[in-house]
């Protein structure tokens, strides 16, 4: 399947999530961002409110992460820093789903949890993204843990965070979208970094793009879209 430059752009997270992240380094991200029409900014929550109030008044929306990137904080302790990132511009809720809760079962536990930050983020106008961490979970896992965040109310699943033993494969997406069906988002991140990944995961069922090579991907795209349309003219 083809895709507009545009189109690519907006499924895409424009993501900076590095610890060694400084200020000028988040303004040139929502440059890069405002620049490309990107669906997102993804930062650390420190970060928020400076990227909120460089992103007013455009199409960018704001999203940060929360229990990043374990997933092993308290319930309590999720739903509080959700809470704070709303109140500082937050849009967007990338949120680790409890990992060791899910493997050992625990579905009551992983469902209450995802249930009580999305009705945080509904109330808020936000959207929540539940990221599963793909590379410690078997495939039965997996299914269970979408089943859950769809149960639960979330918007999104998400395949990792990126800061794991690795990130989105074909495999996983094709399954998080047979899982979820076609109502739900599936967002594809970790180790995304060409034009040929993001088409191989939009192929696969994705509706999100979480990247840190956003802008190298879209210079990929609209050089693509260059050469069809001189080949078409």
């Amino acid at each position: 399947m083809s895709y507009s430059a545009l189109s690519i752009a907006k499924t895409i997270d424009h993501t900076l999530l590095r610890p060694e992240a400084m200020h000028a380094d988040i303004f040139e991200l929502c440059r890069q961002a405002r620049e490309n029409i990107f669906a997102s900014v993804c930062v650390n929550a420190f970060w928020v409110p400076l990227v909120a109030a460089e992103l007013a008044g455009s199409e960018v929306k704001v999203c940060t992460v929360v229990g990043f990137p374990l997933g092993a904080t308290s319930t309590e302790a999720k739903v509080a820093e959700t809470e704070a990132a709303l109140r500082a511009g937050a849009q967007e809720i990338d949120m680790v789903q409890n990992i060791g809760a899910l493997r050992g079962d625990e579905r009551e536990t992983v469902e209450e949890e995802v249930a009580l930050v999305a009705a945080v983020c509904h109330r808020a106008g936000a959207i929540l993204k539940v990221i599963l961490e793909n590379s410690l979970l078997s495939d039965d896992q997996k299914v269970t843990a979408c089943l859950l965040a769809k149960d639960a109310g979330a918007d999104f699943v998400k395949t990792s965070t990126g800061f794991s033993s690795s990130g989105a494969t074909v495999a996983d997406v094709e399954l998080m979208r047979r899982t979820v069906g076609p109502e739900m988002g599936v967002k594809a991140s970790g180790g995304i970094r060409t034009l040929e990944d993001v088409v191989k995961m939009l192929d696969a069922g994705a509706t999100r793009i979480g990247a840190s090579a956003g802008v190298k991907i879209m210079e990929a795209a609209r050089s693509a879209e260059g050469r069809t349309g001189a080949a078409g003219s």
